[in-house]
C-alpha cells in the first residue's frame, strides 16, 4: 500500500470530474488512430534521453529497474542507436509523487517521456489526456488477466503493466509450533475464522511464546493514507461476491445494504481483541517492523515483504499464504506521456521493460511479475539483471539474499501462492476521481477507530451519502 493516491477535496469533486471528462474528449486527436492505437503524427522524433519517472524501487539502490534500463541502453549502443533511457526516482510519498506527475504533465515543465503510474491513477491520467493510447500488442494474452484490466480506461489501452502487487498473509510458523499447533502451515483456503482460531490458540499459550508477542495480527489501518482504504475494500469485497463500488464508467454503484455487510466484515477483522493497537497508525514499514520484531504472529502485506522478511527470518520461521477472502490488486503500469517528443523510442523502452525476460527479472528480484510466463515457463530465465544480494557481497563470497527459491531460481512461493493470488485479486474502484473516493471512504471508516464508533447501519448510511457526493452516480 505504499502506492498512495493523492487526496482530492470532496467539495471540488464534481468540478474536477467535468475538467477531466472535458480533457478526456481530446484523447482521440492527432496522436490516436482509434481503438487504442497511436497514429503516426508525421513529426520527427527528437533525439535525446528518454526519461522515465517513477517512485522508489523497493529492491534498493541500483535495483532491478535500473539494471533493466542499463541493459536496454547497452543494447541501443550495440545497435548504434542514439537513444538512451534515464530513470528519475521521484521523492516523497506516493501522494506527493502523483501530485508531482500531475503538475509536471499538465504544465509541460518536466520532460518525462514515460511515467510509472499506480494502477489506481491510470483512469485519472487517461481521462485528463496526460498519457497516450498505446498499441494493444503491448498487453498480450501472457499478461495475467486481472492485471491487464488495470491498464485500460474507456475501452483503450493507456499503459503496460510493469510490476503487480497483491495482499498476502504472512505468519510465524515457529510461533504456531510453540503454541502446540501440529500443522503450522496455512492451506490455500484458510479463511478468517481459521486465522482467528489460531490467534486464540496463541493467546492461550502466551507463556510459551517470546516476550515480544503482543497481539495476533497487524495490518495497515492508518486512515491518513491508502492503508485503511485497501483493508476496507478487501473486507467489503469479501463480504459479498461480485461486490463493486463503481461501474465501468467510474460512477458510484454501491448500496447501503452492501456497505453495511462490508462494515461488519471489517469490524470482524480489526477488532481490538486480537489486532495490534498500533495498527491504526501504521503503514507498510511500521507493520513490517512490528512483525519482524515478533510482536504479532500474522501480517497482511505485499509481495516484496517475502524477500525483506527472509533476511531476518528463516523458511522454518516464516510462512506465507493467500489473504483470506478477497485481496486487493496493486502495482504500477508504464504509460507514455502525451507531450513526449520521443514516442516511438519510448514505446520500444516500455515493450522491453514489460517483456517476458524483464518480468522474470522483476520476479526474481522480489516484485510480483505481470506475466504468466515469468511463473510457469521453465525455459525463461533472467540474464540481464541480478537480484540484490545474489552477487558476492564479501571477500568470502557470501550472498546476502536469503529468500527461498525453487529449482528454477524463482522465489519459492511464486508459482503456488503468488500467481493464484494475483489471478483472483480484486481491483479498487476504477474512477478518474479515485483520490476523492479514497479520502471519503477512509475518512468514514476511520470513525470505527474512535472512542464511540457508530453502528454499522448508521455508518453505512453516512458512507453511502458521502460517496454519492464524492463520485458521480446513476
Amino acid at each position: 500500500m505504499s502506492r498512495r493516491p493523492g487526496r482530492v477535496r470532496r467539495a471540488a469533486s464534481a468540478a474536477l470530474l467535468s475538467l477531466l471528462l472535458a480533457a478526456g474528449c481530446d484523447t482521440g486527436g492527432a496522436g490516436d488512430a482509434g481503438g487504442g492505437q497511436p497514429a503516426a503524427s508525421g513529426a520527427a522524433e527528437v533525439p535525446g534521453e528518454i526519461v522515465l519517472a517513477s517512485g522508489r524501487d523497493v529492491t534498493g539502490r541500483g535495483g532491478v529497474r535500473q539494471q533493466l534500463i542499463t541493459e536496454w541502453n547497452r543494447q541501443q549502443e550495440a545497435k548504434g542507436v542514439a537513444y538512451r533511457a534515464r530513470l528519475v526516482e521521484l521523492p516523497g510519498s506516493a501522494d506527493q509523487q502523483r501530485s508531482q506527475l500531475l503538475g509536471a504533465l499538465q504544465s509541460g515543465s518536466a520532460e518525462y517521456d514515460v511515467v510509472n503510474l499506480d494502477v489506481t491513477w491510470v483512469p485519472e491520467f487517461a481521462a485528463a489526456g496526460l498519457v497516450q493510447p498505446l498499441p494493444d500488442r503491448l498487453v498480450d494474452e501472457d499478461v495475467i488477466k486481472s492485471v491487464a484490466e488495470t491498464a485500460r480506461w474507456g475501452g483503450k489501452l493507456y499503459a503496460a503493466p510493469f510490476n503487480s502487487d497483491v495482499g498476502l498473509l504472512f505468519y510465524r510458523r515457529d510461533y504456531l509450533t510453540s503454541a502446540g499447533v501440529t500443522r503450522p502451515d496455512l492451506g490455500k483456503d484458510a479463511g478468517w475464522p481459521v486465522v482467528q482460531q489460531l490467534i486464540g490458540v496463541l493467546d492461550a499459550a502466551r507463556n510459551r511464546l517470546p516476550a515480544a508477542y503482543a497481539k495476533g495480527w497487524t495490518s495497515q489501518l492508518d486512515a491518513s493514507y491508502e492503508g485503511l482504504t485497501v483493508n476496507g475494500v478487501e473486507a467489503f469485497a469479501s463480504a459479498a461476491d461480485g461486490f463493486t463500488l463503481t461501474d465501468k464508467e467510474g460512477r458510484y454503484a454501491g448500496s447501503v445494504a452492501e456497505l453495511q455487510a462490508g462494515l461488519d466484515e471489517l469490524r470482524n477483522r480489526t477488532q481490538a481483541a486480537y489486532t495490534l493497537p498500533d495498527a491504526v497508525h501504521s503503514d507498510e514499514a511500521d507493520t513490517l517492523t512490528d512483525f519482524a520484531a515478533g510482536r504479532t504472529a500474522f501480517l497482511r502485506h505485499w509481495p516484496y515483504a517475502y524477500r525483506t522478511l527472509h533476511q531476518s527470518l528463516s523458511a522454518e520461521q516464516l510462512g506465507v499464504a493467500p489473504l483470506p477472502g478477497k485481496a486487493v490488486l496493486g502495482g504500477q503500469n508504464l504509460a507514455v506521456a502525451r507531450g513526449s517528443q520521443r514516442t516511438a523510442a519510448a514505446l520500444q523502452l516500455v515493450a522491453f521493460l514489460t517483456g517476458k525476460e524483464s518480468e522474470r527479472c522483476l520476479l526474481d528480484a522480489g516484485f510480483a511479475a505481470t506475466r504468466v510466463s515469468a511463473y510457469e515457463d521453465g525455459a525463461l530465465t533472467c540474464t540481464t539483471a541480478k537480484p540484490a544480494g545474489q552477487a558476492a557481497a564479501s571477500p568470502t563470497g557470501e550472498r546476502t539474499d536469503r529468500m527461498p527459491r525453487d529449482g528454477n531460481g524463482r522465489p519459492a512461493y511464486a508459482r503456488g501462492t503468488l500467481l493464484p493470488a494475483l489471478e483472483s485479486a480484486v481491483q479498487r474502484p476504477r474512477t478518474p476521481l479515485y483520490g476523492a473516493f479514497s479520502q471519503t471512504f477512509a475518512g468514514q471508516l476511520a470513525r470505527l477507530q474512535g472512542g464511540t464508533p457508530p453502528s454499522d447501519a448508521q455508518l453505512a448510511a453516512d458512507l453511502d451519502r458521502q460517496l454519492k457526493r464524492a463520485l458521480p452516480s446513476h
